[in-house]
């Protein structure tokens, strides 16, 4: 290295060691938004939409808060006490009653039940009341530089200003969540670009505004293209008889709902399941919680969030919007019988030994029992996917 160069980076390292970090992530994020919208300019996106970025901060909140999502911080319990709530029941009667044309004319074209459409409304925005306040490029821009997740957002980033070239909403208007989530029923700007809907045909697709009409069609566009099932629930609560084999349970074994009446499962009130519908089971709280068996809607759902316990909320939601009943299954304070710690610290090995339990959140979903079959196959042992206080005990030894 020459010289003159390697006492310029010396000199570059000493500053850089003066600094306090957020004035260095703030100049590197500087650096980095130039470069980006260079990119941005490349793509042929317009001037005021590069310009638009470079109006961009860096925001260490965001970087906090995508951290830790609500599905995998609190219990299924809260989790769903919370999105059922009785104000939030409420809230949901009212939107129905303040807009049955235009749920009615929705649900008429995209086949998806108003009560669906308005759950999702009142999970993500409260019914527009919480739309975000954040500037939706600062966010993306800052989780792109973040790099956890570097690919998906910086697609995201240049979503968003594929929409601002659009001219659907200026880039002070489009403010959202801490993950960039947008509007009415918080479309990321990737889906907002493939789904979202001109309703009210003013000439914009506006999920922005107090008028929640093209959020909620296209709320129901995104579904219906996702492949929402007309008629069919998107989950019904059942029991399970005494000494159920466990190993069956879980989203990738499907049968028919009279083939699952053969080996005792049955609704709550104990009466046998008909037809032929295909229908798997999840045990998000393990067995001694709620029991659901899930339908195609339910994977629909899942692409809108994909965290079980979100869709269970949306589901839970909009059937008390429909007029059923509350679970009625209780929840386990351990569930699986194994503590939080338990459950992170069996996730945490598995991944160790390579088996891809993800995030150890000690929510123990499909891919921590995928993990769990793995090691089972692995080992010569039956392979049931289930977590338990033994399995941990093996993993230890």
């Amino acid at each position: 290295m020459h010289v003159m160069k390697r006492r310029a980076v010396v000199a570059g390292l000493a500053l850089s060691a003066a600094l306090p970090a957020p004035l260095l992530a703030n100049a590197g994020f500087a650096a980095w938004r130039d470069q980006f919208a260079a990119r941005a300019r490349a793509a042929g996106l317009s001037t005021q939409a590069v310009k638009a970025l470079g109006q961009a901060e860096f925001l260490p909140s965001v970087v906090k808060s995508d951290a830790k999502p609500a599905e995998t911080t609190r219990s299924l319990r809260d989790y769903i006490q919370s999105a059922a709530s009785p104000q939030r029941i409420k809230g949901g009667q009212r939107a129905l009653s303040r807009y049955p044309t235009l749920l009615k004319k929705i649900e008429r074209k995209y086949g998806v039940p108003k009560e669906v459409v308005v759950a999702i409304w009142g999970m993500e925005s409260s019914f527009g009341a919480v739309r975000g306040s954040t500037p939706v490029l600062s966010t993306l821009a800052t989780l792109a530089y973040e790099g956890r997740r570097r690919d998906l957002f910086e697609a995201e980033l240049l979503a968003a200003l594929k929409i601002l070239s659009a001219g659907d909403v200026s880039a002070t208007r489009m403010r959202g969540s801490y993950a960039g989530a947008m509007g009415h029923t918080q479309f990321m700007p990737s889906s907002f670009l493939t789904h979202a809907v001109d309703f009210n045909r003013d000439g914009r697709r506006d999920i922005w505004s107090d008028d929640p009409t093209d959020a909620l069609a296209s709320t129901a566009a995104y579904l219906s293209a996702k492949g929402w099932k007309k008629g069919q629930p998107w989950a019904v609560e059942v029991r399970l008889p005494k000494g159920f084999d466990l190993a069956v349970t879980g989203r990738v074994f499907p049968r028919r709902l009279r083939d699952w009446a053969k080996i005792g499962v049955t609704d709550t009130q104990g009466r046998a399941l008909k037809g032929n519908a295909q229908g798997a089971l999840i045990l998000p709280a393990g067995p001694d919680g709620p029991v659901f068996m899930i339908f195609q809607n339910f994977h629909v759902l899942k692409t809108y969030n994909y965290a079980d316990s979100y869709v269970i909320g949306v589901g839970h939601l909009s059937d008390r919007l429909a007029g059923r009943g509350p679970i009625v299954s209780g929840y386990p304070k351990r569930p699986w019988g194994m503590s939080r710690g338990d459950r992170q610290e069996l996730q945490k090995r598995l991944n160790a030994l390579g088996f891809k339990a993800g995030r150890p959140d000690g929510v123990i979903g499909e891919k921590g029992r995928a993990a769990i079959r793995a090691y089972e196959q692995a080992r010569g042992l039956r392979v049931t996917g289930v977590p338990s206080a033994d399995l941990l005990a093996r993993l230890r030894s």
